[in-house]
């Protein structure tokens, strides 16, 4: 609970932090639960997304928090904004939050975009009159225009994240907490995001900002903390912990195979979306859980049976599982202009680690490549099970 205080005292405390988790997985069963509870040596161990953090950032500073996909960055916001409980230590806040954790979070898909800057209000406690002097300055810096009376749930996710910064910010909060949901928007509204956070820090703002983009996290923010598979491993200047982290990042890049793409052209793989089975796309995928990949094609002329298929690798290249269409018998019709399709793998079952998601498209014969994306993404996977190897596998012992 955020409480009123002097300029003293730290905006926001964390100390010695744990979260965990145990994943389940969507099929599992009521007579698994009871032998579970009943036997618990086989219950699954727990998944520490957080590991003894501690740090404190002052009333006016701005906190850069960097990392890889699965290091903990997004929990630790969720934790600070009180989405999510700590499994042991505490998290103090001084001040009123507001958020912008996940693309669309905390909106009503059925309401408009008028009637969801109502409730955020409702929500930050903030009275309707109070809401309504403010409601142009939101509508204008969202600039969505009359898409403002229609219920969000057709809005595009650049318009999700426009009106998600816009009610943000302009509740005037104490402390603003920033995941990496900017990166949805385009150059010009990330540059009035930006503009928007200077005038914060001016204000005497607190801001936790997480980002991918190194740049611009260090142009904004006064320190950077450095999280890797939930511990702190840096915590300091945003120039030197940068840095930490790029030859930290170089140095497991060294041996990892460099996408590459490649073919003789006829037909080509115009683009692709990985996300999880819910359509949203994690930071890190549950091995419990599976993913989607929506991919587009096209060829200018007629391509009779093509053959659409893909593989994961582990970090170094070594093929884990791969498949295609014609594998699957499933038949695609001849190409000719655009078409889609969807690849859906229900369950992932690999270890924790990072993988890399290659695609191809090719004859029916495999004697002609049409275009291929060799390690195209790098999917971070997360397994609170210990075992060697990538691939999980029941395993039962038993005495003779």
């Amino acid at each position: 609970m955020s409480i009123a205080t002097d300029n003293q005292t730290p905006a926001i405390v964390v100390e010695r932090v744990d979260k965990r988790f145990r994943l389940r997985g969507p099929g599992r069963t009521l007579k698994a639960a009871v032998l579970d509870a009943l036997r618990p040596r086989r219950r699954a161990p727990d998944f520490y997304a957080l590991k003894q953090v501690s740090f404190s950032v002052r009333r006016g500073e701005t906190l850069g928090i960097i990392g890889v996909n699965g290091a903990g960055k997004s929990t630790l916001l969720g934790l600070v904004a009180g989405t999510l409980r700590p499994s042991a230590g505490t998290i103090r806040t001084h001040g009123t939050i507001s958020s912008l954790l996940e693309l669309g979070a905390g909106f009503h898909p059925d309401l408009t975009g008028r009637e969801n800057v109502y409730l955020y209000g409702a929500i930050m406690g903030i009275p309707r009159r109070r809401m309504q002097a403010r409601f142009d300055a939101v509508a204008e810096f969202a600039g969505i225009g009359d898409f403002m009376d229609q219920p969000v749930k057709h809005y595009s996710s650049g318009m999700y994240v426009r009106l998600g910064f816009a009610v943000a910010v302009e509740v005037d909060p104490d402390i603003l907490l920033v995941d990496e949901v900017l990166a949805v928007g385009d150059t010009a509204f990330q540059r009035q995001c930006l503009e928007k956070m200077r005038a914060f820090r001016q204000a005497g703002k607190t801001m936790l900002i997480i980002s991918h983009d190194l740049h611009t996290v260090s142009a904004v923010a006064d320190r950077i903390l450095l999280l890797d598979h939930g511990e702190v491993k840096g915590l300091g200047d945003p120039d030197e912990v940068v840095s930490a982290y790029r030859r930290q990042h170089r140095a497991e890049a060294a041996d990892s195979p460099q996408p590459r793409e490649w073919g003789t052209g006829e037909a080509r793989i115009v683009s692709f979306q990985v996300s999880g089975l819910d359509g949203k796309i994690p930071s890190c995928y549950a091995a419990d859980g599976g993913l989607r990949v929506r991919i587009e094609y096209a060829a200018e002329q007629p391509i009779a049976d093509p053959v659409i298929g893909f593989s994961i690798a582990d970090a170094k290249g070594r093929v884990v599982h791969g498949s295609n269409t014609q594998l699957a018998g499933f038949a695609l019709p001849d190409v000719e202009g655009h078409g889609a399709l969807t690849l859906t793998l229900p369950r992932l079952g690999l270890a924790r680690g990072n993988y890399l998601l290659s695609l191809s498209l090719h004859s029916a014969d495999h004697r002609r490549n049409y275009h291929r994306l060799d390690f195209a993404q790098a999917i971070a996977v997360e397994n609170p099970l210990t075992f060697d190897g990538c691939a999980e596998m029941a395993s039962e012992w038993s005495r003779d």
